[in-house]
């Protein structure tokens, strides 16, 4: 398994409970890293195109009549959970390694 970069890891964090168009998805990224990781739309945009390429985010159209026809929403796909699955378990990994050295402290 290759790693996954760290932008792509986000994005599957953020569709991995729900459908959410783009400007969403930089919204989620920004919240739950309490503004310390923000996806421009270069990177955002770059990392999604990437992410359907291998397979690991859909595409679809707007849900509702009512919003803006362009936008476009994304959902993990199954080999999407799996990848982000094995990254998470690999990055917990060289947590606790990093840990174990005294490069992280110990949590009570």
């Amino acid at each position: 398994m290759r790693n996954l970069p760290v932008p792509a890891l986000h994005i599957l964090l953020a569709v991995s409970d729900r459908e959410r168009h783009g400007y969403a998805i930089m919204q989620d990224v920004a919240a739950r890293t309490g503004g310390k990781v923000r996806l421009g739309p270069g990177t955002l945009y770059g990392s999604i195109k990437r992410l359907l390429d291998d397979g690991l985010i859909d595409e679809h159209d707007g849900r509702d009549p009512d919003a803006d026809v362009r936008r476009r929403y994304y959902k993990i796909t199954r080999q999407g959970r799996k990848v982000a699955m094995e990254e998470t378990a690999r990055l917990s990994a060289l947590l606790r390694h990093a840990r174990a050295v005294g490069l992280v402290p110990k949590t009570v």
